[in-house]
């Protein structure tokens, strides 16, 4: 388990170059420890199921294992992604051992080898559950299948996330009004119910899975360059700068009817700055200069749009419901990664010294409050009371070795790649 120590960074002025070299390498050094020493380390000992293989599916927020919980196809994907990552990052052998366990979960239970796609869900056992096709599930599985590609060259992963690229191509698009439909049954007939969760809206188009195609489409056309994937690609960017993002405020816009119309005035935070580098990604893999243009400016308006939530040494607040001024103070351990994510890429992009700051300072304050020292991995959140929140699960169904991990290996990554 990683040693923390009781101390905050010093809050630089970010004066010169030399003070911001100093504090990145600071930042990376700190996160390859909580990477390697706790987060990983807490999946790898105390989340595999001995009884039924792959993982457990659930932890409370006290550290009880729930071995009676449904298993969840988000949960494993990212378990699978995370690890790909870590093992292609650090070569060490144990992340790509425990890659391939998710790996198999996948491909071996969660696969609809019958109507394609993946489950939602499975019995505590591996059978299936809830056999409903959630697209945004196919895209994680797309996402890890396109990492754990990418770490080893595996063929199988790569033929698995083109299957599931495929199935989300012809039942999902919207050939007529463009975007992706939510959901479906296990084959793909109309669903009534197609919410993410039970705190969304019932729309058939929204932007968190929208974001979530993306996110995959792009890892996936890191190994696959294909043309009809280029397209989809660069499709997706246009549906976030055309329909998605408003262009009066620069937030998104969470949720749509069939015609893009939309009158929920919710605005969520950590995914407006989880989409600015997002997109930023997608198009620089892209590789096409005119999308890059276009999209750069967006990619900093969405980000300055985030910093409404931002509060410095208090970390990034959850939502902000506009039609009745009510705020969610909360502030959830992945809203917190995506928020250094983001700023630090918009350093990167402008040289804004207020984004590499605003970088650092969440950092710390998940360093000071998110980050579970005695229980192992990070708190679902903290409350706005400033209490933690143990109530919430430790791990789970959304509660994932993903944010957090990606966090850590896009700064360590980045922080190798700088020439200043």
């Amino acid at each position: 388990m990683t040693q923390y120590v009781n101390s905050d960074y010093i809050y630089a002025k970010f004066s010169g170059k030399m003070g911001q070299t100093d504090i990145i390498r600071k930042m990376a050094s700190e996160m390859e420890d909580e990477l390697t020493g706790n987060i990983l380390p807490f999946w790898m000992t105390r989340m595999t199921d001995g009884t039924h293989g792959g993982f457990l599916p659930r932890m409370t927020g006290k550290g009880t294992p729930d071995a009676g919980a449904e298993k969840g196809a988000i949960l494993n994907a990212r378990i699978l992604w995370a690890f790909s990552a870590a093992y292609r990052v650090t070569g060490r052998k144990e992340y790509l051992e425990t890659a391939t366990r998710a790996k198999r979960e996948i491909i071996d239970r969660f696969y609809d080898k019958e109507y394609g796609g993946v489950y939602w869900s499975l019995t505590p056992e591996g059978l299936p559950s809830d056999a409903k096709k959630q697209i945004y599930a196919l895209g994680f599985a797309i996402y890890g299948l396109s990492e754990y590609c990418r770490a080893t060259g595996d063929a199988e992963a790569l033929e698995y996330a083109v299957r599931l690229y495929n199935d989300i191509e012809s039942h999902s698009l919207d050939k007529k009004r463009n975007g992706y439909l939510e959901a479906f049954s296990r084959d793909w007939s109309p669903i009534g119910d197609m919410r993410l969760s039970e705190k969304d809206v019932n729309e058939c188009k929204t932007m968190n899975t929208h974001l979530h195609i993306l996110e995959p489409y792009t890892a996936l056309y890191r190994v696959w360059k294909d043309t009809r994937l280029e397209k989809s690609l660069k499709n997706l960017i246009h549906v976030f700068t055309d329909r998605i993002i408003d262009r009066e405020t620069g937030h998104l816009r969470l949720f749509f009817n069939e015609d893009w119309e939309s009158s929920h005035d919710i605005v969520s935070y950590g995914h407006d700055i989880e989409a600015s580098w997002l997109l930023h990604e997608a198009a620089e893999t892209l590789g096409d200069k005119n999308t890059l243009m276009m999209t750069a400016p967006v990619v900093e308006t969405v980000a300055d749009a985030a910093a409404m939530g931002y509060i410095m040494r208090g970390g990034m607040m959850y939502e902000f419901h506009g039609d009745t001024g009510a705020i969610d103070a909360d502030r959830h351990w992945w809203v917190q990664a995506e928020t250094v994510v983001g700023y630090f890429n918009l350093w990167q992009m402008t040289g804004r010294t207020d984004a590499l700051e605003k970088a650092s300072d969440c950092w710390n304050f998940i360093r000071r409050h998110i980050i579970d020292k005695d229980g192992g991995e990070w708190f679902w959140s903290l409350r706005a009371d400033g209490t933690p929140d143990t109530d919430d699960d430790k791990a789970g169904f959304w509660k994932c070795p993903y944010h957090n991990s990606r966090m850590c290996l896009e700064i360590m990554e980045r922080s190798r790649s700088l020439t200043i």
